[in-house]
C-alpha cells in the first residue's frame, strides 16, 4: 500500500496532493523566465518570450530576441527586436501577437513571426508614455487597455476596429495604482483599479467608487487582482493576507480565505477543476504555490425561516446582527444586506434631531452604490415624514433619473425635475415634465422656463408643430424669431386657408417676417408666389380649367397644352423664365399634343437656344421617326452622329463619323451595326480605321 501513497503530500488536515510531469517542454531557453516578458495564448495556443533589457537593473546594449514557441515548447519563430522598448505582450483571439511599446505604438505579428501591421494608442499616450498595459478579450474581439505616465487610462474594446476611449480621471490619483484589471459588464469594457484601501470602477463616462461585499475589515491596500477568463469572477489579494473571491459585477461574494501570507504574490490567476463546477484561484509567490477554492455551501436553510428571522431582527432595529447573518449565510444582496440597509435608511430619516445634511451623508456613506437599494424609495419615506429638503438631498444619490423625476414632481419641485429629466437624455421623461409644467405654471412663466432650457424648448417646439400650432407661433414671437415665423406663416397659408385672399394675406405676413429676418431671397420668393397665385386665379376665371397651386413651370405647360402660347410666353417674361427652359417646356408640351405642324413652326421661329437634338429625341420618344428625321438634318456637327443613330440611319451616321475621323463616333456607330443588315457599313468603318492607322 505504501508504494501507492509514497509520492502524495499532505495539504491541510484532510487532503493530499501529488505532482508529476505530464510532458517536458522542448525549448532550450537561454534566459530566465523572470527576466522575460511572457505571453501565452488562450486555449493551448503559442507562447511568446521577449527578454526585457529595458529594466533598469538589467540594462544592456544587446538587442533582445522575440521568440515564439508552441504550447509544448517547439520553436515557431525567432527575430531580433529592432523597435522601441516593449511594456507588455499579449495574444489576440485571432492568435496575433500584440507588442505594446512604451511610446504607445502596438506592433502586431503573426504566429510565425511575420509582421502584420502597427497602430498607435494616440498622442496622449505618446506624450505620457506607457506604464502598463492589459490585453483582454470580449465578444467584440480583443481589446487593449493602457495606463500612462500621467496615471490616466486609454482603452480600445476591439483593436481590429480601433476606437480609442480616454477613461475618466481618478480623483486624487498621484501615482500608479497598486493593481488594476479590465472587466466586461453589460457588453461594455471597464477598468477596476485599487488606490490604497479604495477601489474605483471606470467606464467611458464616470469614475465610481466601489466596495466589495463582505470584505474583512482592516484592509489598507489591495496588492493583486485577477479576473477569470470568462470575466464572470474576480479575486483580490489584500495586505492583510486575505483573498476575496466574488463575481466581477462586485455584487456577490463567493468566499474569503486567509492565507496567512502578507507578501504580494508574483501571480494570481483563476482556474477550474476538470469535471467540477468548483472555481479556484492559483496564487504564486517566489517559492510557494497555493490553490484557493470556493467550494459550494453544503448547508441549506429554508428561505422562509431565514426571512422571518431577518424581519424580526429588522423590526427590533438590530441591523448589524441581521447583516452579519446575511453575510454568514451568503444570501444574495438584494434579499439580504441591501434589504436590511434600506430598512435602516428609512429608519434613519425619521430621526428629526439630526440635520438633513448629516442624515443624507450618513446614509450615503453606509449604502454607497449597494445594489438593490433605491434612494428614491428612501427619499419618498423622508418626504412622507415632512422632510422635503432631506428627500431632495437623497435623490442626488439616485442614479436613475426615471426614479428621481416623479418624486420631484410630487414635491412641487418641477423646475428641478425638468433639469434632471434633461440630464437623463430621456425625451419621454422630458415631455412628461413639460406637460406637468404647462398645467402648473401660467403661460409667461412656462415660456420663460423653456427659454432657460434649450433642449426642453426644442422638444416642446416639435410637440407644438404636431399638436399646438398657435402655441408654436407664440413661442417664435416671444423669441423674435422672424425666420421661423415666416416659415410658420407659409405652412399655415397652405394648411389652414382655402380662399386665395386668405392665403395671399398669410404669405404677405410671411414675406414681412422674412424681411425682418433680413432674408431677402425668401421674402422675394414669397412675393413671387403671391403674384403667381393671383395670376392663376385670374386664369381660372378667364380660361377655366385648373391652375391654382400648380408650379410656375406646370402653369406654363398647361397654357401651351391649352393652346394659349402667347399667354405662356407672357407669363415666362413676367417671371423671367430663361429662354432655354421655355423652349424645353414648349417642345415637350407640343410633342405631348402631337401637334407636329406647330412644333415645326416653333423650331423655325428663331435659332433654337437648346439646339435640335432635343427635337429628335422628343419625336423619337413619341415614336415619330418621320418628324424626327426633319430635325436630324439640322443638328450641329458635334451631335450629328448621335441624331442619325436615333433615327436609325446607321449608314449616314458612319459616313459622318468617317468624315469627322472621330474614333469615339466610329465606335458608337459600330456598336449599332447588327447582323448582315449593317455588314457593309461595319466593313466601311473598319477600312476607314485601317487607312487612318497607315497614315
Amino acid at each position: 500500500m505504501d508504494c501507492y501513497t509514497a509520492n502524495w503530500n499532505p495539504l491541510g488536515d484532510s487532503a493530499f496532493y501529488r505532482k508529476y510531469e505530464l510532458y517536458s517542454m522542448d525549448w532550450d531557453l537561454k534566459e530566465e523566465l523572470r527576466d522575460c516578458l511572457v505571453a501565452a495564448a488562450p486555449y493551448g495556443g503559442p507562447i511568446a518570450l521577449l527578454r526585457n533589457p529595458w529594466r533598469k537593473e538589467k540594462a544592456t546594449s544587446i538587442r533582445p530576441v522575440l521568440e515564439i514557441y508552441s504550447a509544448s515548447g517547439l520553436p515557431l519563430a525567432s527575430l531580433l527586436w529592432k523597435s522601441g522598448p516593449v511594456v507588455s505582450l499579449g495574444w489576440s483571439a485571432e492568435e496575433e501577437l500584440l507588442c505594446v511599446q512604451e511610446d504607445g505604438v502596438v506592433l502586431v505579428y503573426g504566429l510565425h513571426g511575420d509582421f502584420r501591421r502597427h497602430f498607435s494608442m494616440g498622442n496622449e499616450v505618446l506624450q505620457n508614455r506607457v506604464l502598463d498595459a492589459r490585453i483582454f478579450h470580449t465578444e467584440f474581439g480583443s481589446g487593449l487597455a493602457i495606463l500612462t505616465g500621467a496615471h490616466r487610462f486609454t482603452l480600445s474594446a476591439n483593436v481590429g476596429d480601433l476606437k480609442l476611449r480616454r477613461m475618466p480621471e481618478v480623483p486624487g490619483l498621484q501615482s500608479a495604482p497598486s493593481c488594476w484589471t479590465t472587466l466586461c459588464q453589460d457588453r461594455v469594457a471597464h477598468i477596476l483599479l485599487a488606490v490604497g484601501p479604495d477601489l474605483y470602477l471606470l467606464d467611458h463616462a464616470a469614475c465610481s467608487a466601489v466596495t466589495l461585499p463582505g470584505l474583512a475589515p482592516g484592509v489598507s491596500s489591495f496588492l493583486q487582482m485577477a479576473v477569470s477568463f470568462t470575466y464572470r469572477h474576480l479575486a483580490l489579494f489584500t495586505d492583510t493576507g486575505y483573498i476575496w473571491m466574488g463575481t466581477s459585477s462586485l455584487k456577490e461574494k463567493l468566499c474569503e480565505f486567509n492565507c496567512n501570507i502578507r507578501a504580494p504574490p508574483k501571480q494570481m490567476v483563476w482556474c477550474s477543476r476538470p469535471r467540477s463546477k468548483e472555481r479556484a484561484v492559483v496564487v504564486a509567490w517566489e517559492r510557494r504555490l497555493m490553490v484557493v477554492g470556493d467550494a459550494p455551501e453544503s448547508i441549506q436553510y429554508k428561505q422562509l425561516t431565514i426571512q422571518v428571522l431577518l424581519d424580526r431582527l429588522v423590526l427590533r432595529r438590530l441591523y448589524p446582527l441581521a447583516i452579519q447573518i446575511c453575510e454568514y449565510l451568503r444570501l444574495p444582496e438584494v434579499q439580504g444586506v441591501s434589504r436590511i440597509l434600506a430598512h435602516w435608511a428609512c429608519y434613519k430619516v425619521q430621526q428629526k434631531d439630526v440635520s438633513d445634511e448629516d442624515v443624507a451623508r450618513a446614509i450615503n456613506q453606509k449604502l454607497g452604490d449597494t445594489p438593490g437599494v433605491s434612494y428614491s424609495d428612501i427619499a419618498a419615506r423622508a418626504y412622507g415624514c415632512g422632510r422635503t429638503e432631506l428627500a431632495i438631498k437623497l435623490l442626488e444619490y439616485e442614479p436613475r433619473s426615471g426614479e428621481q423625476v416623479p418624486l420631484l414632481l410630487k414635491m412641487k419641485r418641477s423646475k428641478l425635475a425638468l433639469s434632471k429629466a434633461i440630464e437623463s437624455g430621456d425625451t419621454d421623461l422630458v415631455f412628461t415634465v413639460l406637460l406637468h409644467l404647462k398645467n402648473e405654471l401660467n403661460r409667461g412663466d412656462f415660456f420663460m422656463t423653456l427659454r432657460n432650457q434649450p433642449m426642453a424648448l426644442s422638444l416642446y417646439r416639435q410637440f407644438c408643430k404636431h399638436q399646438e400650432l398657435e402655441t408654436l407661433k407664440d413661442l417664435y414671437n416671444q423669441d423674435d424669431n422672424h425666420q421661423e415665423l415666416g416659415s410658420f406663416h407659409i405652412r399655415a397659408s397652405y394648411a389652414a386657408e382655402e380662399r386665395i385672399e386668405g392665403r395671399v394675406a398669410a404669405l404677405q405676413t410671411a414675406a414681412d417676417a422674412f424681411y425682418k429676418a433680413k432674408n431677402e431671397f425668401a421674402a422675394k420668393a414669397t412675393e413671387d408666389q403671391m403674384r403667381l397665385l393671383r395670376l392663376q386665379r385670374r386664369l381660372e376665371d378667364e380660361l377655366g380649367g385648373h391652375f391654382v397651386d400648380l408650379s410656375l413651370h406646370d402653369t406654363v405647360t398647361t397654357l401651351i397644352l391649352g393652346g394659349h402660347s402667347k399667354r405662356a410666353e407672357q407669363l415666362a417674361r413676367d417671371f423671367r423664365i430663361p429662354d432655354k427652359r421655355l423652349w424645353w417646356l414648349k417642345l415637350t408640351a407640343l410633342a405631348d399634343l402631337e401637334d407636329w405642324e406647330e412644333l415645326e413652326k416653333f423650331s423655325k421661329s428663331k435659332k433654337s437656344p437648346i439646339g435640335y437634338l432635343p427635337f429628335v429625341e422628343i419625336c423619337m420618344k413619341q415614336h415619330n421617326k418621320y418628324e424626327a428625321k426633319k430635325y436630324a438634318s439640322r443638328v450641329g456637327p458635334e451631335q450629328k452622329v448621335k441624331a442619325l443613330l436615333l433615327v436609325g440611319d446607321v449608314a449616314q451616321a458612319a459616313d459622318v463619323a468617317i468624315e469627322h475621323r472621330n474614333e469615339a463616333e466610329l465606335s458608337l456607330v459600330l456598336s449599332h451595326c447588327t447582323g448582315a443588315t449593317d455588314g457593309a457599313t461595319a466593313d466601311k468603318i473598319q477600312r476607314a480605321r485601317a487607312q487612318a492607322q497607315k497614315k
